[in-house]
């Protein structure tokens, strides 16, 4: 059965590199959207591996690049649809959203007349979700959150645990669809797609890029796509609840605990002082839980999230 892309067909047996155009800059400039698809000789299921919906979020974009330049997308059975960066346009501008200040994961399904953001929902939608069985969609935390590696599902799917068990991290975080996602969305037509953070905006962080790539092999694993991928290191820990530990003061915000941590009831998380020494307050733990990411940003306004925390029951 031959895939067609952007009006551009891949036979079993066939690689190519799409370019896909959906709009221009104002200056009349095309901005294509590089993808990447393998085609095996061998039938399987189709995977899409997918980065930089937030185009501040690089690490996905470098999981996409090393997956690329390793040729790991050449798959012995199956298909694989690569696409390195969905949102050109925030990409080159250093942003989370596309130019019309739209968040595209919170777009779809997205309206080929619709804002910017709507357009380029609507084009995966399209073109991409009806030839995919299974995606992996490579996400980091946002303004200055760096988040342990993780893998986000919705507990009740027991195919989807089963992937995000194959991926292979130390936490798998129960993680309720949102209305206008992705994931919701590409649910609705009975594809399963795994949320992978890891790491922080406009920041590479070699663990998180590292555990992406192995985690991803993984899973081609499981699926019967490959024949090898490196051994997962963690015992995969099942997060059912979360939530943040937020700043009670304004002023500067010191960590000491480590990312990914596990940490005791009162135990010191960190410490909030004012820029002119007159308090100190300590930040402890509300419980036993485990620590999902850190605000790595040291001026922080009462309010603010400061840690996310997992709870396993």
């Amino acid at each position: 059965m031959i895939i067609r892309i952007a009006g551009t067909p891949v036979s079993p047996g066939e690689t190519a590199k799409i370019d896909a155009n959906i709009a221009k800059l104002p200056s009349g400039t095309i901005i294509d959207i590089p993808i990447i698809v393998h085609r095996s000789k061998k039938p399987g299921p189709t995977l899409l591996l997918l980065a930089g919906m937030h185009g501040d979020e690089i690490n996905g974009v470098e999981i996409m690049r090393r997956i690329i330049r390793e040729k790991l997308y050449k798959v012995d059975k199956g298909s694989v649809i690569c696409i390195p960066i969905i949102n050109v346009y925030g990409f080159i501008n250093f942003s989370r959203e596309v130019p019309d200040g739209k968040d595209i994961n919170r777009s779809f399904p997205g309206n080929r007349n619709g804002s910017l953001a709507s357009q380029v929902a609507h084009f995966l939608m399209e073109e991409i979700i009806p030839h995919i069985d299974y995606g992996i969609d490579f996400h980091t935390g946002g303004a200055r959150i760096n988040n342990f590696p993780q893998i986000r599902v919705k507990a009740d799917d027991e195919e989807n645990l089963k992937l995000a068990k194959a991926f292979g991290t130390r936490f798998t975080l129960n993680s309720p669809h949102r209305d206008k996602s992705l994931r919701k969305e590409a649910f609705k037509h009975n594809k399963r797609i795994l949320v992978y953070e890891g790491g922080e905006s406009l920041r590479l962080r070699k663990n998180a890029i590292d555990e992406g790539i192995s985690g991803m092999l993984r899973v081609m694993k499981y699926l019967d796509m490959r024949k090898e991928a490196p051994a997962s290191k963690y015992q995969t820990k099942m997060i059912a609840r979360s939530s943040w530990i937020r700043a009670k003061a304004a002023g500067l915000h010191y960590s000491d605990v480590r990312n990914g941590t596990t940490v005791e009831n009162k135990e010191v998380l960190g410490e909030i002082c004012d820029p002119f020494g007159t308090f100190q307050n300590k930040i402890k733990m509300p419980g036993k839980g485990h620590v999902l990411a850190v605000n790595n940003n040291p001026v922080i306004n009462r309010g603010d999230a400061l840690y996310h925390i997992g709870y396993e029951e």
